[in-house]
């Protein structure tokens, strides 16, 4: 659970800005889409291995 303090002679945005700072950096809603739909655990390692391929090939070129 998160808990906000406003502070006194702070605005409702301000700490608005700062509860949904401090939402995103749970993960909660990331996590939420993650398992929304669920992925067979072979099409994900063949998701992975096509990103590490991509990563690699992107570095390759980097390097030139």
């Amino acid at each position: 659970m998160l808990l906000i303090t406003v502070k006194e002679n702070e605005s409702i945005d301000k700490a608005l800005k700062r509860f949904k700072k401090k939402f995103e950096r749970t993960g909660v809603l990331r996590e939420l889409r993650r398992r929304s739909a669920f992925t067979k655990p072979s099409v994900a390692r063949r998701n992975e291995v096509i990103r590490a391929v991509y990563k690699q090939q992107m570095q390759e070129k980097e390097n030139f």
